[in-house]
């Protein structure tokens, strides 16, 4: 009986929990910024106060769940799928975009409005740091399997930065996306496919190995 009790508990909190970011994401699709406060956001969606911080403790927190929520059902649907273990590194990081950006068309407006003025993702603006976090160890993971199959070139000190480049190239898709007019968006679609195609060229073993090598010898054997 008390399990069943919890299980109805925990069925509520996530049902509020969905409410609360459906109504704020309607305010700022609407309205074109933040509430002015908790109290009146909660007074004109007929919830209490209190509801609301039971879940956030502030908008920023909630709109950092927010964004969370899209990478972790990206990173869910990928997983769920018994053929994404079978991928080359190179085909997991294009699902991975592929399937993000699916999520994100569902929610193009909110995603048009956050994004504003962002042109470079060197700074993270603040709703973004826990999808970041998650973003990182997922190429981590994808990239040291990379690694161990030879698809992915050992750099000392270059290699462990490949994440954080991966970020980058996210921004570089995203702002792509976002200026993207094109019908079923087919031109992010080819920027993805071919942006991945040469960062897998340039981690890869090939042109870049052959070059430091030859740097090397040059530097070794200079007079």
């Amino acid at each position: 009986m008390e399990t069943t009790k919890k299980s109805t508990r925990k069925s509520e909190s996530k049902a509020s929990d969905e409410k609360i970011k459906s109504a704020y994401i309607n305010y700022l699709l609407t309205e074109g910024k933040q509430p002015a406060s908790v109290f009146k956001f909660c007074l004109d969606n007929g919830m209490k106060e209190d509801d609301f911080y039971v879940h956030f403790g502030s908008f920023e927190t909630l709109e950092r769940t927010i964004w969370k929520g899209f990478i972790d059902t990206t990173i869910s649907r990928l997983e769920a799928d018994a053929s994404f273990n079978e991928f080359s590194s190179r085909e997991k990081v294009l699902a991975f975009y592929f399937t993000l950006l699916e999520e994100l068309r569902a929610n193009r407006s909110y995603v048009l409005l956050q994004l504003g003025n962002v042109k470079r993702m060197e700074i993270t603006p603040g709703y973004l740091k826990g999808f970041k976090e998650s973003f990182e160890k997922f190429f981590e993971n994808i990239l040291n399997q990379g690694k161990s199959k030879g698809e992915v070139a050992t750099r000392p000190y270059l290699d462990k930065r490949y994440p954080q480049l991966f970020w980058l190239h996210l921004g570089f898709i995203l702002i792509f996306w976002k200026e993207d007019d094109s019908a079923g968006f087919e031109k992010t679609d080819a920027a993805i496919e071919k942006s991945v195609n040469l960062a897998f060229d340039l981690i890869g073993k090939g042109a870049v190995d052959a070059a430091i090598d030859f740097g090397k010898f040059l530097y070794q054997n200079k007079r």
